[in-house]
């Protein structure tokens, strides 16, 4: 009963022997870790650390240069794929307009052919490799009781004779009186005419019977003649009774040479006329909406410029295109919803003397002259001299103009 017995656990193992198994586990696992884990050195460790940084810093800047040039690559690369796109489109443009304006060649020489023009013309194909590449056109509306105004334009603004022609050659400028012929085909008007072409050779003949109520139609003949006959860049309508400066003309034409469709002139909107036996009566004026309205902006008719496409609009839609009273409404009226760009150049419709002077004084000097009350020179045959005399460029400025 004196001496105890060890102290042994449930399971019949001494506790003594329990805690040496657990000191010896524990020295065990120390040494299998320090085997197999070891602790690096401070030293290596930086070195690792700093060999690692290197190795992880130098793609950063190289991948970041990369994704701006990729950047930069793709942006230019955007734009010059934006550019040629643009210069495709302007490509097909003109394509576009140059085999519609081939299609209006053709079909206004059809129509001369078969309604008996009494300009002689030859097949279309042919018609587009003689076709002459010009400048501008210019178109003098003109009647067959007109003579002495045609004579005061020779005698001033309009080249005759050997002038005209080295106008055409050295310029590409053309100036012809535009008139159509008689009720009466063969008439003694239309003899006078054919004499006064004759000696001057300065007429373009339409395939239209005259008469003051039908100068819509003849405006839109003009236009699908002109096109047809000469390959220009522009084309004017101008009444024969207005003082022209051509090298102010031509000067004014060139800065809008790059531009598609371009319709030059004074623009104006005047009020829409349903009263009749007055001047200027609109029959149609109810389409335009209630008494008192004023027309949509258009130019005003003495003087007017069309770039090619639009002239070619014209002359291949001609038939379809509505025609209201006035002449100047009419055009107007056929560019209504067209991506047009309307030019208001109030140098086409200075004043007579004193105006156009004061202007040229001022260092602005005008295209066109004329008087707003008469819509056009008052008594025009006796004051053209003097119009070009003080209103004029000289004579010698056109040929001293660049285009």
């Amino acid at each position: 009963m004196g001496l105890s017995r060890p102290h042994k656990a449930g399971n019949g193992v001494s506790t003594r022997w329990v805690l040496g198994l657990c000191i010896a586990s524990f020295i065990l696992g120390v040494l299998v870790v320090n085997r197999f884990w070891a602790i690096p050195d401070p030293v290596t460790m930086d070195r690792e650390a700093s060999s690692v940084e290197k190795h992880e810093s130098r793609p950063l800047h190289p991948i970041d240069n990369c994704e701006k040039k990729d950047a930069s690559f793709q942006t230019g690369d955007i734009l010059s794929q934006v550019s040629q796109t643009h210069d495709v489109i302007m490509t097909l443009d003109k394509t576009i307009s140059s085999l519609e304006m081939q299609l209006a060649a053709s079909r206004a020489s059809k129509v001369n052919n078969e309604e008996g023009s009494p300009i002689v013309t030859k097949s279309g194909s042919e018609q587009f490799k003689e076709r002459q590449k010009v400048f501008f056109v210019m178109g003098i509306i003109t009647a067959f009781s007109s003579r002495k105004r045609r004579e005061s334009i020779r005698e001033t603004w309009m080249p005759r004779g050997e002038g005209l022609r080295k106008l055409e050659t050295d310029k590409g400028i053309i100036i012809r009186f535009v008139i159509g012929h008689s009720a009466t085909p063969g008439g003694v008007l239309d003899r006078a005419i054919d004499a006064e072409n004759e000696q001057n050779k300065d007429f373009l003949r339409l395939n239209h019977i005259e008469g003051y109520h039908e100068l819509s139609s003849k405006t839109q003949i003009y236009f699908s003649t002109a096109a047809a006959k000469w390959d220009a860049d522009f084309y004017i309508k101008v009444d024969d009774d207005v003082h022209i400066n051509l090298g102010m003309v031509g000067s004014t034409l060139a800065r809008h040479r790059s531009k598609p469709r371009v319709y030059i002139g004074c623009m104006k909107s005047g009020p829409v006329l349903s009263q009749k036996g007055i001047k200027y009566h609109e029959p149609e004026y109810w389409k335009f909406g209630e008494d008192g309205n004023k027309y949509f902006r258009h130019a005003t008719g003495q003087i007017y410029v069309l770039s090619k496409d639009l002239a070619t609009y014209i002359s291949v839609n001609r038939h379809i295109l509505h025609k209201y009273a006035n002449e100047d409404v009419s055009l107007g009226s056929w560019f209504i919803g067209l991506d047009v760009e309307h030019i208001d150049d109030r140098s086409l419709c200075c004043a007579t003397p004193p105006d156009c002077e004061w202007k040229a004084q001022a260092g602005n000097p005008c295209a066109a002259s004329f008087d707003w009350s008469c819509s056009g020179i008052c008594k025009s045959v006796e004051r053209m001299e003097e119009v070009h005399q003080r209103c004029g460029e000289g004579d010698e400025a056109i040929w001293h103009t660049s285009f």
